[in-house]
């Protein structure tokens, strides 16, 4: 009597879905739905479909319609195990994918049925909709979707009652029996045998507007993928992409490493700008405690200088095993040592957007005996064979903009771009730093003392001060990719000073749709000019801190960090150094930025399976 009172407090919830069940292709009926009681009789319940504007209501269901319908199917899972059936399955072995039946089968014709055709397929049921003596369904897999053609003459008397009244939109089922095409010429499986395999409690989002809240799409990926098929495809083309990435770099000859997540030292030299934080702020760790050595320890903010560590040691071993036995050079060479890569999570302390997550994948790779024009052509080779492996083209549409991937692109300083965009040359300051911040605040429409002007005023330098203008006026325009070289040394603690240019690095930093894909640089192996940038860096965070200090508003404070950087955090990478570094080049690229450019995503939440959210109030 329980189930009867939760069906009769649920009915018009009930009667919604059938109605919405029965508009179809097919004529519609008034539909007959039975509830199995928990004494085992039927009560049967007519009811008549309700007007169009009350079956495109709101998605949202409540949380007593929530209850009530998880009430009801409860109650058919102890009924179905009353009888003797499980209704959470072990097993069911399948002979196709719907996909498969649908290309196999497409020449069929209206009408036309295959009995010598016996196929056994299993997914969830998507839609239902019963006409007396005959029931059709519609079961999705991870290829597609394919009708279910169920007649009570091909079942058992139990079958079929057993398909009325407990199979529901939202359970996992297999089924098999032959192939037909309807008179309306839908491919179906004309269904001979099926079991349950899996007994939803839940109901799917409402089919008439899926899964539309954002926010609860992100916490629920699962019932994402459900109710929208194609965010899957956002994950096949994003694991597509994995696989070409290293595919690529793997036929270069690089080889896969991995280095710690935990990390004793913090790396704080990779936050300029590298990857790009939200704000342009600088990357800070996530801190967390060892008990057993009873200390902290940092989640990485980027691989590079374990990575670097890497070509350091390796050469080394090439030293030694050219002492000891000379017939394993060839073996050391050509099993790549001198090129390594890493894919892995990144993580940083800072702000969410749309272009921000707290974690993120990048892949980073070095070369010895290289430069950064190295890196340049690798970059391209990457993203055109991504392109090409998920598109099989090289022009892709992104949010209505066609982007052409063909190569090679454009390559341009960026003190060039920045005097092409602005009319203004920066080289002309010298070190004048306050002339150069004038014209910034003049360019920018900046008012001296306001809450924007705080990293422009700690700027200690003309290369700042242009980089700030770049990142502001330029950066959003260059939509088609594009090279920018040749960074000033203030902003690139990494990389090696130009050859040609003082003042200046073998530096670059790809864009595309306005967004940095990626970062490189001709490597610094110089340790004493390295331990010199480091402690200027230093010098430079601690001025943002007191630039900061001045100007407190609520966000500032919100991001305020109070730790305590110091260059000895970083001594176990100088002394690597002093051990000897060949000449390299290294680069890191986002690959969610890259993903998201590929499958036309406009936040990189949509392309994470399970971003970092704000906690629900």
């Amino acid at each position: 009597m329980e189930a009867l009172r939760a069906w009769r407090a649920s009915s018009n919830l009930l009667g919604f879905a059938a109605s919405r069940a029965s508009t179809s292709a097919f004529v519609a009926k008034p539909l007959y739905l039975r509830l199995r009681c928990c004494s085992g009789a039927a009560a049967t319940t007519n009811q008549k479909p309700l007007p169009q504007d009350r079956r495109r209501r709101s998605a949202s269901t409540s949380t007593s319609d929530r209850d009530s319908i998880r009430a009801i199917r409860l109650k058919k899972v102890e009924e179905l195990r009353g009888k003797g059936y499980e209704p959470y399955a072990y097993k069911w072995v399948r002979t196709h994918m719907t996909k498969e039946l649908q290309e196999e089968y497409t020449h069929l014709e209206n009408g036309e049925v295959r009995e010598e055709a016996v196929v056994s397929i299993a997914g969830r049921i998507v839609a239902r909709r019963a006409f007396g003596k005959l029931i059709f369904m519609s079961v999705r897999d991870d290829t597609g979707t394919i009708q279910l053609y169920c007649e009570k003459d091909n079942l058992t008397d139990d079958q079929f009652e057993q398909l009325k009244e407990f199979v529901d939109i939202g359970d996992i089922l297999g089924a098999s029996g032959s192939i037909k095409k309807t008179e309306k010429g839908e491919l179906s499986v004309n269904m001979k045998d099926f079991e349950i395999l899996t007994k939803s409690l839940l109901p799917l989002p409402d089919k008439y507007h899926g899964l539309t809240d954002v926010d609860k799409r992100y916490r629920q990926r699962y019932v994402d993928m459900i109710a929208n098929p194609e965010v899957a495809d956002v994950f096949r083309t994003r694991a597509k992409v994995v696989s070409e990435i290293r595919k690529t770099v793997e036929s270069f000859g690089f080889i896969e490493v991995e280095t710690p997540v935990l990390q004793v030292y913090t790396q704080i030299f990779w936050f300029i700008d590298a990857i790009g934080a939200a704000g342009g702020a600088e990357a800070r760790p996530f801190i967390t405690y060892h008990n057993s050595l009873q200390r902290d320890l940092y989640l990485r903010i980027a691989t590079e200088l374990h990575l670097k560590r890497m070509l350091v040691r390796l050469q080394f071993i090439c030293f030694v095993l050219l002492i000891f036995s000379y017939e394993y050079i060839d073996k050391v060479q050509v099993g790549g040592l001198e090129r390594v890569y890493e894919i892995g999570r990144i993580f940083r302390n800072e702000g969410i957007s749309t272009r921000h997550n707290p974690e993120f994948t990048t892949i980073e790779m070095y070369e010895a005996y290289s430069d950064y024009e190295s890196m340049m052509n690798m970059a391209e080779e990457i993203v055109t064979r991504c392109a090409m492996a998920t598109h099989g083209k090289l022009k892709v549409d992104y949010q209505g903009t066609e982007i052409s991937l063909e190569r090679p692109w454009r390559r341009e300083t960026m003190h060039s771009i920045v005097q092409q965009a602005t009319g203004i040359n920066f080289s002309s300051f010298g070190q004048d730093v306050e002339s150069a911040k004038s014209a910034a605040r003049g360019l920018l429409g900046i008012k001296v003392g306001s809450s924007e002007s705080i990293s422009l005023q700690s700027c200690s330098s003309v290369g700042q001060v242009l980089n700030e203008v770049f990142e502001t006026f330029v950066e959003p325009t260059l939509i088609q990719p594009t090279f920018v070289l040749d960074y000033p040394v203030e902003i690139s603690p990494l990389a090696k000073p130009h050859r040609s240019y003082a003042g200046l690095t073998e530096r670059f930093e790809l864009f595309i749709c306005g967004r940095e894909i990626g970062n490189a640089f001709s490597e610094l192996t110089d340790p004493i000019d390295q331990r010199s940038r480091f402690e200027n860096q230093i010098k430079q965070h601690s001025a943002k801190r007191a630039a900061r200090a001045k100007v407190k508003s609520t966000e500032d404070q919100g991001d305020e960090d109070d730790y305590s950087y110091d260059v000895s955090l970083d001594e176990d990478f100088l002394t690597s150094l002093e051990y000897g570094m060949p000449p390299a080049s290294g680069m890191g690229l986002g690959i969610d930025r890259l993903v998201m450019l590929l499958t036309n995503s406009t936040s990189i939440r949509d392309v994470i399976a399970f971003p970092v959210l704000k906690i629900q109030q």
